[in-house]
């Protein structure tokens, strides 16, 4: 059975990292310009992938992450 708490908890950080993707590739095109797709996908793993320490070093992890 799916826990709907858990999906509650951990969806507001998934879009936060949705928009953090998009305001961050945004950023990087107005400053620098196209970069092409596989260094724009890069950028999306490394913030991706620091996203989760960052939320959990700031304090404000969803308890799922905790386990």
């Amino acid at each position: 059975m799916v826990d709907m708490d858990r999906i509650r908890e951990l969806v507001p950080h998934y879009i936060a990292m949705l928009a953090l993707v998009f305001l961050t590739i945004f950023l990087v095109r107005v400053t620098v310009g196209d970069l092409g797709f596989w260094i724009e996908l890069a950028i999306v793993v490394v913030v991706a992938a620091a996203y989760q320490p960052l939320v959990r070093r700031l304090g404000v992890a969803p308890d799922a992450w905790e386990r």
